[in-house]
């Protein structure tokens, strides 16, 4: 299925969160935290101003990013979890 956010709206792929730690102990997975890095799956038209035009936006596909933990809206798309998101919501782009 192919999605296209609207908007200003990201859809995202949070990235796997850490099975071990840095001492390395192995977590159950009721332990791991929600990791707050994801990649950019896919990109809105852009918000739309008040002159009529599309902001462009800060975020391209294929970016990894920081976001917070509890920010987005989670979906489910073939199976694969998402979360849609507003790009305000982007806390940072990783280089």
């Amino acid at each position: 299925m192919k999605v296209r956010p609207l908007g200003d709206k990201i859809l995202v792929k949070r990235l796997e969160a850490a099975s071990k730690t840095a001492s390395g102990i192995f977590l159950p997975e009721s332990a791991k935290e929600k990791p707050q890095q994801a990649k950019v799956i896919a990109i809105g038209d852009g918000k739309l101003l008040d002159s009529g035009k599309r902001a462009n936006f800060t975020v391209k596909k294929g970016d990894t990013i920081i976001l917070n933990k509890w920010g987005g809206t989670e979906v489910k798309i073939d199976g694969e979890e998402y979360m849609v998101m507003s790009e305000d919501e982007v806390l940072a782009v990783v280089d």
